[in-house]
């Protein structure tokens, strides 16, 4: 496991016992780190808005013919849809898959890099709640060097899953990462929000609830490739709307509205 003053060097100091706990995972440095992306130094913006995806890239993904394209079609149109707002500028994108890959990593719009058959087959397996863990890690490291550099950094992470966590290592159920995504929560700085595909046995509203995701950021859509790329739409239009918010009033009201704000 990571030493809790490793952890510590590596957030500045910030971390409480409870999230420095939710972190204690091995190699938790390299796997933020790989993340990171952008230089800080070579933002010009006076804020800035991360937006953040952890897409399940388990095997039973592509069980179900079309939806290994409709979630490569929906995750290509939050990009096309972020490009496309007036405030494009100041986004910068991750995008992680749920064993691990990075995509790519915190880069401006321009930099990301479109989902194809190339780079997403589907063919893991389901470590949800560790990954959720070093996903948090790394939006709350980028975000701490924003704020360190005197940029306003608000962010949006979703969670994009079809199964129950199978593999996790560090974390075993769904309440033991609540404190980390508490913490962020509690800043009024950090949107979390999970999209569960329903696989007929999970109770994804009750799985991401234990987190402490609010309900009104959580989507169940079915198991097929029309409701998946209905649900990416969604997901894009929120992901516009949340970093058209200015000032942390704007933020604010963006983020009670959930998924259901127009």
């Amino acid at each position: 496991m990571a030493s809790q003053a490793n952890l510590q060097s590596l957030f500045g100091g910030s971390l409480t016992p409870a999230v420095a706990n939710v972190l204690d995972i091995p190699d938790i440095g390299v796997q933020i780190q790989s993340g990171l992306g952008c230089n800080v130094d070579d933002v010009e913006e006076s804020e800035v808005t991360l937006v953040s995806l952890l897409i399940d890239d388990s095997g039973s993904i592509r069980f179900v013919p079309g939806n290994s394209q409709a979630v490569r079609d929906g995750h290509n149109l939050v990009i096309d849809a972020l490009k496309g707002s007036k405030q494009a500028s100041t986004v910068r994108m991750l995008t992680r898959y749920l064993n691990g890959t990075v995509l790519f990593p915190y880069v401006d719009l321009d930099g990301a890099i479109r989902m194809d058959s190339s780079n997403f087959n589907p063919d893991g397996g389901t470590p949800l709640y560790d990954q959720i863990a070093i996903m948090c890690g790394t939006v709350l490291a980028k975000s701490q060097e924003f704020r360190n550099a005197g940029i306003p950094c608000r962010t949006v992470t979703a969670i994009i899953t079809d199964g129950n966590d199978e593999g996790s290592r560090k974390h075993r159920s769904p309440a033991s990462v609540r404190p980390i995504i508490e913490s962020m929560l509690k800043t009024e700085m950090h949107i979390l929000a999970a999209i569960g595909i329903t696989d007929g046995t999970t109770d994804f509203n009750q799985v991401f609830e234990e987190m402490g995701i609010p309900p009104e950021w959580v989507l169940t859509p079915s198991n097929n490739a029309s409701d998946i790329r209905k649900v990416f739409r969604t997901l894009s239009q929120s992901a516009v709307r949340v970093s058209q918010a200015r000032g942390g009033a704007g933020f604010s009201k963006a983020a009670a509205g959930g998924f259901g704000s127009p």
